[in-house]
């Protein structure tokens, strides 16, 4: 695994990197997004390696990116590439889904899947609360189709097809849905970091 890793290795300056991560850690999108379109590619590809499954590996990709814009503050560029750091992340969810997927059946508590659980973010974090708070005005924001299928995929850790079960939807519609839903909660951050 560790070879894979060092072979998508982005070549991009640390410097940068550590420049945007700081700016992450602050709250920017703009920094986020550029982040994401640097290394989403990156991520991606090394989700579809290990877990051979190009549905699950974009859920891993989506997963990735909400731990970086989370949890930004614990990068450090001492300790090496924020390239290195994401395909790690990347790797370690991999790790889970294939463990989670092999050991449990679907024991959801299914009774609300449209209200996300209390205290999801670390209560002893005010940036990562105020993060999560960020994310779940933007995501009241959607139709309800979207909003709905990206709160059990990230609030519920539903895979699509797992979605698509409960839901009684087709799997497609479930990974339309999810897609538009992202497309539209980023063109959502960008105009309202525009604003500010």
């Amino acid at each position: 695994m560790g070879v894979i890793i060092r072979d998508m290795v982005s070549s991009h300056g640390t410097a940068e990197d550590a420049t945007l991560m700081r700016k992450v850690a602050g709250g920017d999108r703009k920094a986020f997004l550029a982040l994401y379109d640097r290394y989403a590619a990156k991520v991606h590809g090394l989700a579809l390696r290990v877990l051979g499954d190009p549905m699950t590996a974009e859920e891993v990709t989506q997963d990735a990116f909400v731990r970086l814009w989370t949890r930004a503050e614990t990068f450090n560029p001492d300790r090496g590439r924020l390239s290195s750091w994401l395909l790690t992340i990347t790797r370690r969810i991999c790790i889970d889904r294939i463990r989670l997927e092999s050991r449990r059946p679907l024991t959801l508590n299914h009774s609300n899947p449209g209200h996300a659980p209390e205290n999801i973010p670390d209560p002893a974090s005010q940036t990562e609360e105020a993060r999560w708070a960020t994310l779940r005005f933007a995501l009241s924001r959607l139709p309800e189709e979207q909003r709905s299928v990206i709160e059990l995929a990230f609030y519920h850790g539903m895979s699509h097809s797992q979605i698509a079960e409960y839901q009684a939807t087709p799997l497609g519609t479930v990974k339309t849905r999810i897609r538009l839903g992202m497309e539209k909660l980023r063109q959502e951050w960008v105009e309202a970091d525009a604003s500010n």
